[in-house]
């Protein structure tokens, strides 16, 4: 088991001070998120960026810009702007050894459009990203986007959505995403659970995405710990607190992990009291 912070906390300070406070309260790895200005000059920046992160004690995943990206737009150009900021994002991480990148399938924002086209281009243009994450050695990480009917897919749909694509592309499941949609979130980490990169951990009222701290909402925490432990599941959990966040609180909820999954008198309970 692994705990991540992202520097969603930190959004348009500047990036390298961003990681070194994070380090400075725990963190072992570090989700990079590629919006702001400080990331506007991408290609210029990286070869410079990477060996200074490279030269610090931490980790990383990447997450590519997630604001104005949108694989499935309806418009055209839109979508190959985003694949290319993608594959951008996928380049820099084999420069920093990232262990995965993030990947948003993308969204549907009128009921005129179709969800099952947003699907099929979605897969169309992930595995277009798999072969140049690959030979980079990079995972791509699914993430659940989307909610107040703007994801693509309703939680059975999102479970089977990698069948027939390229195994180096793993499911993250953003429990705050899956909070708002209404799923059974324990229910779909098992389901996925033989090919799940990482959760993203935050919390919410239901009614907003609100990226509060682990147990300031309404997620059923407790069901989530409890299929974790019994299924043994390794994957990055990753610490996505809105931004202004105490640093503390990242702290806090990381000791919380390992707290509930290190005990192992919940091994065994989900398979024995509840069927998936």
């Amino acid at each position: 088991m692994k705990v991540c912070y992202s520097d969603l906390v930190l959004i348009t300070n500047e990036i390298v001070e961003n990681v070194e406070k994070l380090i400075q309260h725990g963190a072992d790895v570090v989700e990079l998120l590629m919006d702001g200005d400080k990331w506007d000059e991408m290609e210029a920046l990286f070869p410079v960026l990477a060996e200074q992160l490279c030269a610090l004690d931490v980790a990383y995943t990447v997450h590519p810009p997630a604001w104005d990206i949108n694989l499935t737009s309806e418009n055209k150009a839109i979508r190959e702007a985003s694949f290319l900021e993608y594959k951008k994002a996928i380049e820099f991480a084999g420069k920093i050894d990232a262990q995965h990148v993030v990947i948003h399938p993308g969204f549907c924002f009128a009921p005129q459009f179709s969800k099952e086209t947003g699907r099929q281009r979605a897969k169309m243009y992930i595995q277009q990203l798999c072969e140049i994450a690959k030979p980079l050695h990079v995972t791509l990480a699914i993430e659940n986007v989307g909610y107040n009917g703007t994801s693509l897919f309703t939680q059975k749909e999102y479970e089977v959505f990698l069948e027939g694509v390229d195994g180096n592309a793993k499911y993250l499941i953003d429990v705050g995403h899956a909070n708002l949609n209404g799923w059974d979130i324990a229910s779909a980490i098992y389901h996925v659970k033989d090919r799940l990169a990482g959760l993203h951990l935050h919390d919410n009222d239901g009614k907003s995405d609100q990226h509060l701290p682990v147990g300031e909402g309404t997620i059923d925490w407790s069901s989530i710990f409890d299929v974790l432990c019994t299924e043994q599941i390794d994957c990055e959990l990753v610490l996505e607190y809105a931004p202004g966040t105490d640093l503390n609180m990242l702290q806090k909820g990381k000791e919380r992990l390992v707290n509930e999954l290190s005990n192992n008198e919940k091994v065994g309970h989900v398979s024995e009291d509840r069927a998936f």
